[in-house]
């Protein structure tokens, strides 16, 4: 199972992408956990020790280099455009239980369209790991999904987009869908976040009609205090745990 997690940034989508990878690993499920929004921090929200000592692969420069045979950071001239990664997911990755957890990092762009050595690298890695790894694979996304190229979009089962009652989240759900269509992504479901009410329910159905609601998790002051406390919202006590599962089931 690959699953694409995106959505305006601030919406919840770590917290729920690091709930769902938890979840999948108390069930015995063997998870490869991909954070590839620059802005994140997955492995702390996931539970991992030492988070912030995790180097992101694109600032891995010797590593790019030995890949990709250019320096990073150069744009133009010539390097392997299909460098070696399969090894990649297993000598990079963070652990927790049966979690594997990789950083991809940000990649500066020199111009629309241009093509560098870390990207190229980051695009490899992404297109083996939904292409050709085992595990279940839950990928952390920016807002768009830049990441994700035309060949890895269509072996991608689910693409959940988490918004919260307010019309930019809402806009940034349609734009996802816009780029999705794009590149040949059409199973797409939502997650609403921050559940307040029936009322924030009726909202988001109403102004994202032509959308799939995987479920809903509600605003829960447990989440906010993992968050301010540093640790996993997995490791308190909360009802989206519970919801969690069965949104797990219905995928």
């Amino acid at each position: 199972m690959k699953i694409a997690v995106s959505g305006k940034g601030g919406v919840g989508k770590t917290t729920f992408s690091a709930l769902l990878i938890r979840t999948l690993n108390e069930q015995g499920k063997y998870v490869l956990a991909i954070d590839a929004d620059p802005d994140a921090n997955l492995a702390g929200a996931v539970g991992i020790a030492d988070a912030e000592s995790i180097v992101p692969i694109s600032e891995m420069k010797d590593l790019v280099y030995e890949r990709t045979e250019a320096k990073p950071g150069s744009i133009g001239g010539f390097f392997k455009l299909n460098p070696r990664v399969d090894d990649l997911p297993d000598a990079l990755s963070a652990r927790l239980g049966n979690i594997k957890l990789m950083r991809l990092g940000g990649v500066k762009k020199g111009g629309s369209g241009c093509i560098c050595p870390e990207s190229t690298l980051l695009r490899a890695l992404i297109t083996h790991i939904v292409l050709a790894r085992n595990e279940v694979v839950v990928m952390d996304m920016e807002a768009g999904i830049e990441h994700l190229g035309r060949a890895t979009a269509q072996a991608v089962d689910k693409l959940l987009v988490v918004v919260e009652p307010g019309r930019r989240s809402i806009d940034t759900a349609e734009h996802i869908k816009f780029l999705a269509a794009g590149i040949g992504l059409k199973n797409i479901a939502l997650v609403g976040n921050k559940i307040r009410s029936d009322k924030d329910i009726a909202f988001l159905k109403e102004h994202l009609s032509d959308f799939t609601f995987l479920g809903f998790l509600p605003y829960d002051d447990a989440l906010v205090e993992a968050d301010v406390r540093g640790i996993s919202p997995f490791d308190v006590d909360t009802s989206a745990k519970a919801i969690m599962a069965e949104m797990i089931e219905r995928i």
